[in-house]
């Protein structure tokens, strides 16, 4: 359907040919919203109009207004100018067709389908322990943002690289075989990847004892760093690995294959999936390829030890390492191949990669280096830099084994809601006193899975309401909260008007009531006008890649509606015309909000 903004800006421009006798373009339409303390809805800037019509700007202003209002769209139902501005009031038979035209389109939101492809790349797990609180915002914003762009017409390709191979996975595996005695999770009951995790914790436990050891010996602590026993063994063990090493191939697969279960079900629960996954122990053979090429050609340079780097000073950077004096690969060298097979894969349009600021220097790098060797795509690769998650105690460390397991916080948040919910009742402020939306006579299946989505849709909203590019305090109790700016107050407004329609489905809404000579209410009249912002929000998250911009507009729609609930009467309205339009409003109000927050990737329950 046309914008309001399309539709005034093609009767101005009649309007001012008409009357000034001169051709004007879209460009010099400048529409505003209307301020507060003025009546209206919209505002035309009429000064660039005043040269040619050779008049004050109130009068030009007060004779467009005229032209506008007598028409015969019915767009305009009257108007106020203040000097050169015009203060149009649109007329109720708009917002009510505006209404009838959201209601009719199933896909309302949804923008034209673009032909191009965007790749998003997000998660980037290592196989050296369980996802945490960092991944959990990696996840929601990778695949949020993935969802908002296809809902802008991108074809999105969702991708995952899992970082399998290195000297982290070779220090689990190691302490696996030195302190495991052949435990799996099947004998320990734990998933894989919370199995392989204890081990990383294990051997940075079993280092610093070494490490202090050494030093007590009278070694300095940057020696003992490098010197200590494990280190040494972990560092043979990935250039074993290198060397395809039968054995030390068996035991990692062995272990990636325990830790892909664990990922699977955490990916699962979370709700987020994958077109396609790439395994850095497929890709570094291509990124060694090409830096050697690169060094062939003089891109790159080998120092005196073997090891090869990148000359980047003149970009204002440093020097980068791409290959180790022994051989092995660093992660810079496996995104090259990656980059490289990614493109040999799919016609991306645009790569994006989600990943925390921690890392904007590498991506810089990646982006010149690739540029240099050749890639067209190397300078317009999109590093979508967020920040990172804090808790009130400082940072998490995985090596240290302090870090918010994604798992156990998933298991807290469905308790928490289960257990705000155990009641069966749930009283929410914005409601008139007395009116309660029950859980009663439902399984206890049924509950459960009501907690999982109230439970998950906290952790999700309370995450992606935040600008992404801060960084953010993460605070469970908050997010769960049934009032004020939170996943849960969204879903149980939507819960409500869900148990209004049920409980008007005898009374359907039939729009050939809703004439052109019925009359909004103010509240009604908002939430139409909220509705109309919707596709605008959504091409806005796609824009500035910002699930906080769909946040936000759901929750002041889910705002917009209580008021108008807690005002107006919906299912005991006498006029049959205001009961139709009232319910056909709750009705697409549901609707915006459950496409908003699909996009965010949370589900709405029916009842709460």
């Amino acid at each position: 359907m046309n914008s309001l903004e399309q539709q005034i800006t093609s009767l101005v421009k009649s309007a001012v040919e008409a009357l000034y006798h001169i051709e004007i373009s879209d460009a010099q339409i400048q529409l505003q919203k209307t301020r507060p303390e003025f009546e209206g809805n919209i505002t035309l800037v009429v000064f660039p109009f005043v040269k040619a019509a050779r008049k004050a700007p109130a009068q030009v202003a007060a004779e467009i207004g005229d032209k506008l209002v007598a028409d015969g769209s019915g767009l305009v139902a009257k108007y106020n100018a203040v000097q050169g501005f015009l203060n149009l009031t649109i007329s109720d038979a708009f917002w009510v067709n505006q209404l009838k035209a959201i209601d009719a389109d199933e896909n309302y939101g949804r923008q034209p389908d673009r032909h191009q492809l965007m790749m998003v790349e997000y998660s980037s797990p290592n196989t050296n322990k369980p996802l945490h609180l960092g991944h959990v915002r990696n996840n929601l914003l990778g695949f949020s943002i993935a969802q908002i762009q296809e809902a802008n017409g991108w074809k999105v390709v969702k991708t995952n690289i899992v970082n399998d191979r290195g000297i982290h996975i070779c220090k689990s595996m190691l302490a696996w075989l030195k302190f495991g005695n052949g435990e799996t999770p099947e004998s320990s009951g734990k998933k894989g990847d919370h199995l392989i995790g204890d081990y990383y914790v294990r051997f940075d436990k079993e280092y610093k004892a070494q490490i202090a050891e050494l030093m007590a010996k009278g070694m300095d602590e940057e020696t003992a760093k490098r010197e200590a026993p494990l280190m040494l063994e972990a560092q043979e063990m990935l250039r074993k690995w290198e060397a395809n090493d039968p054995e030390i191939r068996a035991l990692w697969a062995k272990m990636n294959e325990w830790v892909y279960a664990g990922f699977d079900e955490t990916y699962r629960r979370m709700g987020v999936s994958f077109d396609k996954i790439y395994y850095e122990s497929n890709t570094y053979l291509e990124g060694k390829s090409e830096v050697e090429k690169g060094l062939a050609s003089g891109v790159f340079y080998r120092r005196e030890d073997g090891s090869v780097w990148a000359d980047l000073t003149k970009d204002g950077l440093d020097e980068k390492l791409l290959l180790r004096s022994d051989g092995t690969s660093v992660y810079m060298t496996q995104d090259i191949g990656t980059a490289k097979l990614r493109f040999q894969d799919y016609p991306i349009d645009k790569m994006v990669y989600v990943v925390g600021n921690e890392q904007e220097y590498h991506f810089k790098v990646l982006s010149i280096l690739l540029d240099r060797l050749g890639f067209p795509f190397g300078k317009e690769l999109v590093h979508f830099s967020y920040g990172m998650v804090e808790l009130p105690n400082g940072k998490m460390k995985s090596r240290e084994g302090t870090v918010v397991d994604a798992d156990d916080l998933m298991d807290k948040m469905v308790a928490d809601a289960k257990e705000i919910s155990k009641d069966k009742v749930h009283t929410l402020r914005s409601f008139p006193e007395g009116d309660k939306n029950t859980l009663q006579g439902i399984t206890d299946a049924e509950a459960d899975e009501i907690a999982r989505k109230v439970g998950l849709g906290a952790l999700k909203y309370f995450i992606l309401k935040v600008d992404p590019r801060k960084n953010m305090l993460f605070n469970p109790a908050e997010s769960i909260d049934f009032n004020g700016n939170t996943g849960p107050f969204i879903q149980y407004t939507y819960a409500r008007i869900r148990s209004v329609l049920r409980k008007a489905e005898t009374d359907l809404v039939k729009l050939d009531k809703l004439d052109k000579q019925v009359e909004l209410d103010p509240k009604e009249l908002s939430l139409i006008q909220r509705l109309t912002e919707y596709p605008a929000m959504v091409r806005a998250a796609g824009d500035e890649f910002s699930p906080a911009i769909l946040c936000n507009y759901a929750y002041a729609l889910a705002c917009d509606f209580n008021s108008f609930y807690h005002d107006l009467s919906i299912l005991n309205e006498p006029d049959e015309q205001k009961k139709s339009l009232r319910l056909l409003l709750s009705a697409n109000v549901a609707k915006v909000l459950r496409s908003a927050m699909a996009l965010l990737g949370i589900e709405m329950p029916e009842r709460m």
